[in-house]
C-alpha cells in the first residue's frame, strides 16, 4: 500500500538487539480479546528457544505448541509425558535422525549448502542458496525419506526433514482434548501448516506464504488474498467473530 497508508505497527519479536516480527496495532488489540475469550495456543515449527522471543500481546498463553508439536508447552514448560509420547512414535515408525542427518551430509553440496542445524533432538533442516539448488535434489531426497518414515519439503531458504509423526495437528487435538473444546481454528501459511489446518474446524490462510504459492485449498479453509501484517489483522478479525458469535 502507499506509504501514507501504511498502518502502525507494533513489534513482537527483537532477534540479536534488532526488531524482527510486527502486528498492526489494530491485531494486537484484537489478539487480547482472543486472549480473554478463548484458548489461543501459539503454534510454530520453531524451537522453544525461537519461540521465546516472541512478546504476543494480551494475556501469557496457557498452553503453546513448538517444534511443529514435539513440545506442547504448559504454562511456558514443556509437558514430559507430551514429549516421551512423540518420541515413542518416532522411534517406532521412522529411521533414526542420525541416519538422516547422516544423509543430508553426504548429498547436499557445499557450494549451495549454508548451515545444516538440528531443532530440539526432533528433525533436521538445511538452509541453502536457493539459486544454486539442482532441480530434482529435493525430490530425490523426499522419495529416500519417504520409505523411512519422514517427509520433506523446501520453504524459501530452508529444506526440512521432518518424522511423519512429528504433527502440529496431534499437539492441537491434545490441547482440545485437555481443555474439552469442541471447536478448533488455526491459521498458518506455510506447508508445515498443511496438517494443522486440514484438521482443525475452520481455517485461514493468508494470500503470502508457501501454501498461498502452491495454491494450496481446502472446503473449510478461507484463502485470503490479503498478505502480511494486513492478513495477519484479518485473520484474527475473523477468529475473534467466529469465537464471539458462538459465546454471545
Amino acid at each position: 500500500m502507499p506509504d501514507p497508508e501504511a498502518p502502525r505497527l507494533l513489534c513482537v519479536e527483537v532477534y540479536e538487539g534488532k526488531p524482527l516480527s510486527y502486528v498492526t496495532e489494530t491485531a494486537a488489540e484484537l489478539l487480547d480479546d482472543l486472549g480473554r475469550d478463548a484458548v489461543f495456543v501459539p503454534t510454530t515449527t520453531r524451537t522453544r528457544e525461537q519461540y521465546g522471543r516472541i512478546q504476543l500481546p494480551g494475556p501469557a498463553p496457557r498452553f503453546a505448541i513448538c517444534a511443529n508439536g514435539g513440545h506442547l508447552l504448559v504454562d511456558g514448560v514443556s509437558d514430559p509425558e507430551w514429549r516421551a509420547a512423540v518420541g515413542e512414535r518416532i522411534a517406532a515408525k521412522c529411521a533414526p535422525l542420525d541416519e538422516v542427518r547422516a544423509h543430508l551430509a553426504r548429498t547436499a553440496d557445499p557450494a549451495w549448502l549454508l548451515k545444516e542445524r538440528v531443532a530440539e533432538d526432533l528433525f533436521a533442516y538445511l538452509v541453502v542458496e536457493r539459486a544454486l539448488l539442482p532441480e530434482g535434489w529435493v525430490k530425490e531426497l523426499a522419495v529416500w525419506a519417504e520409505s523411512r518414515g519422514w517427509t520433506v519439503s523446501l520453504q524459501g531458504r530452508k529444506i526440512y526433514a521432518v518424522p511423519k509423526p512429528l504433527t502440529k495437528s496431534a499437539a492441537m487435538r491434545e490441547v482440545a482434548r485437555r481443555t474439552g473444546a469442541d471447536l478448533c481454528l488455526a491459521a498458518g501459511d506455510s506447508l508445515l501448516d498443511a496438517d494443522l489446518l486440514t484438521a482443525a474446524d475452520r481455517a485461514w490462510r493468508p494470500g503470502h506464504g508457501e501454501l498461498a504459492d502452491v495454491g494450496w485449498a481446502a472446503p473449510h479453509v478461507t484463502a485470503l488474498e490479503a498478505r502480511g501484517v494486513a492478513a495477519g489483522e484479518m485473520i484474527v478479525r475473523e477468529l475473534v467473530g467466529v469465537v464471539r458469535g458462538r459465546t454471545g
